[in-house]
């Protein structure tokens, strides 16, 4: 369905408030901007911030739902014959050789980095979103397998496919944290995926491979 002119303006004013806000907090820290502020640079009323953003780390983190989704996105795409972890650690492969800013492989992620570090409550957003993209996957896993309710093996499984993009974009970040390039990251993001494959077992390997043609 075709996104009318009011969804389309909605979204561009939301898009718009999140870059007038990223910037300012880019440039200044979490902390030590506020709503009000944001508002005035953007040319709203506070009300209208918090309409689109019910809290201050909504703004600074206006793409979390992708990145709780994510692993979720990735399984439920994979190919026939493909298992669920194949399908991440192939699209995390793909991200990683693409030198793609959705892994944290760009120019002036080391910045977005430093005002996490220096926010308690962007940390503990953080650590929240981490475990709702587990949950997710867990949900979705547990979906695709048409596991029971009591089924261990969904939560189990999620626990150590999201091991696997949390590893990665720790080490990303912490690379990126010490000036080191992208491009250079990539080469070893690639070899640190393929040692990560090699210690997961065959049953992590072979869940939930998707049937059919």
């Amino acid at each position: 369905m075709a996104e009318g002119l009011r969804e389309r303006k909605k979204r561009q004013t939301r898009q718009y408030i999140s870059d007038v806000a990223t910037g300012l907090i880019l440039e200044r820290g979490f902390d030590a901007v506020t709503i009000a502020e944001i508002a005035t640079a953007a040319d709203v009323s506070v009300n209208t911030v918090y309409n689109y953003f019910p809290a201050k780390e909504d703004l600074f983190l206006d793409r979390s739902k992708e990145l709780i989704q994510r692993l979720s996105r990735y399984v439920r795409g994979r190919a026939a014959g493909e298992s669920a972890a194949a399908a991440v650690l192939h699209q995390l492969r793909t991200e990683v050789e693409s030198v793609s800013p959705r892994v944290g492989l760009m120019v002036g992620y080391a910045r977005f980095l430093e005002v996490v570090q220096g926010s308690a409550a962007l940390q503990a957003r953080m650590w929240h979103m981490q475990r709702q993209q587990y949950e997710d996957l867990e949900a979705t896993l547990r979906e695709e397998t048409g596991a029971a309710e009591g089924d261990p093996l969904p939560r189990l499984m999620a626990g150590q496919i999201t091991w696997l993009h949390q590893m990665l974009t720790v080490t990303i970040a912490q690379a990126m944290l010490a000036g080191r390039e992208p491009v250079e990251v990539s080469r070893e993001a690639l070899v640190l995926l393929d040692e990560m494959e090699e210690l997961l077992g065959e049953r992590v390997l072979n869940y939930a491979v998707r049937t059919g043609g």
